[in-house]
């Protein structure tokens, strides 16, 4: 039954995170947890968020911005490799806080530009995405994900629609191989963790076709304030999370 619930949630979150262009991770995480134990979170997230990105990726393989990607990767291995190695030996439950606070800061900021035609519009260069995919990459690996914090990113640098889910779904791809390697090495992934990530892998194919048939009817101005509003309720969700843990 457990399995069942948790295949059933995988699907409407890969299902509804490829509209939004993230989301997914948040909605398991508190699942997964419940399931397994808070430990378990990152390596199942892991596993399941490198197989449903994978399918993204080859779903929609022709719109990947490789410029992008050549920067990308180099930060996304090096911190990769060096979060879930500090996973290994220490969590970091405070840096829920920081992602949470930092998500609802990016939708504000990102909001206010838009409504006010700001010069201070987010411009992002290829070469940025190598520090971002760094930092992303450890956050990745030693909370499981860090859901849209990159979404404000890849709209900054003008991938929208297809082109932001597969670039992103692509650059998660890789960056979970990374991570997925380094758990094995490190000894935190066992076998029970293989089961749930592959029940959230399995979950995502058909949630990925679906919401990929929706995606094609969405305009660019209606995807982009899905993913804004996304970025803020991930925000407000995660920060809510925290507090309820703290009382």
């Amino acid at each position: 039954m457990a399995l069942f619930v948790l295949g059933l949630v995988s699907f409407a979150s890969w299902f509804f995170s490829m509209l939004a262009g993230a989301g997914s991770p948040l909605i398991l995480i508190p699942l997964v947890s419940a399931l397994c134990g808070s430990a378990a979170v990152p390596p199942v997230i892991t596993l399941g968020m490198l197989l449903g990105n994978g399918q993204r990726s080859v779903f929609l393989w022709e719109k990947i911005d490789w410029r992008i990607t050549a920067w990308y990767l180099p930060g996304a291995i090096a911190g990769g490799i060096l979060g879930a190695y500090c996973f290994s030996l220490i969590q970091m439950d405070w840096l829920q806080w920081v992602l949470a606070i930092v998500l609802i800061a990016l939708a504000l900021y990102q909001w206010r530009t838009e409504k006010t035609e700001a010069v201070l519009r987010l411009e992002i260069k290829p070469w940025h995405f190598l520090p971002l995919a760094f930092l992303n990459g450890m956050g990745s690996a030693l909370i499981g994900s860090t859901g849209p914090i990159l979404n404000p990113a890849y709209l900054g640098y003008g991938l929208v629609k297809e082109s932001m889910i597969a670039t992103k779904a692509f650059h998660n791809t890789m960056l979970h191989i990374v991570k997925v390697v380094a758990y094995v090495y490190l000894g935190t992934m066992v076998q029970e963790h293989l089961v749930y990530g592959l029940v959230i892998g399995a979950a995502a194919l058909p949630g990925n076709w679906l919401g990929q048939m929706v995606l094609r009817r969405m305009s660019p101005e209606q995807f982009k304030k899905a993913v804004l509003a996304f970025v803020a309720f991930s925000g407000l969700l995660m920060l809510g999370r925290q507090l309820t843990l703290v009382l």
